[in-house]
């Protein structure tokens, strides 16, 4: 794999922030088959068990344990290791956690991205910059097209409001310290990546529709799921890893061109309701798996949403590779495997394969 990306990764030094949540971990699997140096801050696993540690990806990252909101702590250890590529995903990631614990959410999310950015102006090896942040982060009007990268910022919920003050901070960011008009006298390319609901194995987060289903299903329970009609951009979290990779790449070697919003999700026929998603998921999973309906108050979330990739495909050359249904089938072989305590290292590696090599 390391000739992947016209060998862009072998040997390059990447800092990804958030690397031991289930994205981040993901992503520190794909880039050490990429054959990369890789380097990690974050807080510890938040959820146990965690991809991070039954994939022992510790083994294959120089790792930082500590907090984004931690300025120095940040900053000292990115002159330490000097990264090439930063791919920030360290975030407060829940919709409901952040109706719970608002002002964490946006000390994080908000907060946490300025430090990094400010960390990024006084570390001269770093040359390309991805800021992930949610497709969550547009102003949902609940249409039925989906939303273009130049759509307003906005966000009803803390999480998705923070989410686009991240946005809104990376382009004061960009216009101020990093403007591609004076690109030859600071030399960072810094862009946001913008992805749907991701599912994979190995995400245990609370209140996840497929983790739900995942630990309601292993102890024999019925899943309980609470909007049966909501529509989302459903995605294999190996897609917009791809292309925030592509997007990293392409930062590198023309920070001028590519330094904006990029949106990555599915084709519009694998946006799919909630019902729909794990009616199939029961099917693959079998054993008699069924599912009921949370009648009780829940907090609002959105009913539809989707994003226009048309951009990536034009610009970046990048297509989602996979289906709904064989994400699916991808989780369900991981979760499988898990419960029968095979090396996830080694199931997750395969699936990294498969879907990049394909």
């Amino acid at each position: 794999m390391e000739n992947l990306f016209n060998g862009f990764y072998k040997n390059r030094r990447v800092l990804v922030t958030g690397h031991t949540g289930f994205k981040g971990s993901w992503l520190c699997l794909v880039l050490n088959r990429l054959g990369a140096k890789v380097y990690g801050y974050s807080l510890p696993s938040p959820t146990t068990p965690s991809l991070f540690s039954i994939a022992r990806v510790n083994e294959l990252v120089t790792s930082e344990i500590n907090d984004i909101r931690n300025y120095n702590a940040l900053a000292k250890f990115m002159d330490e290791v000097k990264p090439e590529v930063v791919i920030h995903m360290a975030a407060q990631p829940l919709v409901r956690e952040s109706y719970k614990n608002p002002v964490e959410t946006y000390e994080v999310n908000v907060m946490g991205t300025v430090n990094l950015l400010q960390a990024i102006r006084n570390t001269k090896s770093v040359k390309a910059v991805v800021n992930v942040t949610t497709d969550k982060c547009y102003e949902n009007k609940e249409w039925v097209w989906g939303y273009r990268e130049d759509e307003p910022m906005g966000g009803y919920d803390p999480y998705s409001n923070s989410k686009g003050c991240s946005e809104l901070v990376t382009s004061s960011f960009r216009n101020s310290f990093f403007n591609p008009e004076a690109y030859s006298q600071h030399g960072v390319g810094l862009a946001s990546g913008r992805a749907g609901n991701v599912i994979g194995g190995g995400d245990w987060a609370v209140d996840r529709l497929i983790p739900d289903f995942i630990r309601a299903i292993t102890n024999n329970e019925k899943v309980v799921i609470r909007n049966p009609n909501a529509i989302r951009p459903w995605q294999h979290v190996l897609e917009p890893l791809s292309g925030y990779l592509t997007l990293a790449e392409k930062l590198y070697q023309d920070g001028v061109k590519y330094a904006e919003g990029w949106n990555f999700g599915p084709d519009d026929s694998d946006a799919k309701n909630v019902g729909w998603i794990i009616d199939k998921i029961c099917s693959l999973w079998g054993d008699g798996a069924q599912f009921g309906l949370d009648t009780g108050n829940n907090p609002h979330e959105a009913n539809y949403l989707k994003l226009d990739c048309s951009k990536a495909k034009t610009l970046l050359g990048w297509y989602p590779k996979w289906g709904i249904e064989t994400a699916l089938g991808n989780i369900v072989e991981w979760t499988k495997a898990y419960r029968d305590n095979m090396d996830m290292k080694e199931v997750s590696y395969k699936q990294i394969e498969r879907y990049f090599l394909s």
